[in-house]
């Protein structure tokens, strides 16, 4: 990730699943940081309404895309950082994101 718009973001919320075709552990973005990704969306986005970031929870940083879902937009949490943080269903989590446009070829 490099040059162009970018935001940065701190969100709290709980970590619930989601038993679909592709199983998955997510935080959804309180309505207020959900605004703001929209308003940068354009920029960053690189289909289907995919926003790339970079997240931290505690020690562990990873990159990841926020997912739009439901007029917001869900952080997936991946085994291996919910592993590292010790991070159960239901559990509270502060996650840091940045979001940053990709550099396109």
């Amino acid at each position: 990730m490099r040059d162009g718009p970018s935001l940065e973001l701190t969100i709290e919320g709980e970590v619930w699943y989601w038993r679909g075709p592709a199983p998955y552990h997510f935080v959804t973005l309180p309505d207020a940081a959900a605004d703001q990704v929209r308003g940068i969306a354009p920029q960053v986005s690189y289909g289907w309404g995919m926003i790339p970031v970079a997240g931290t929870i505690g020690g562990t940083t990873f990159t990841t895309s926020l997912w739009p879902k439901d007029g917001s937009f869900v952080v997936p949490l991946k085994d291996a950082v919910r592993q590292a943080e010790d991070i159960e269903l239901g559990d509270d989590v502060v996650v840091e994101l940045l979001v940053q446009r990709r550099d396109r070829p």
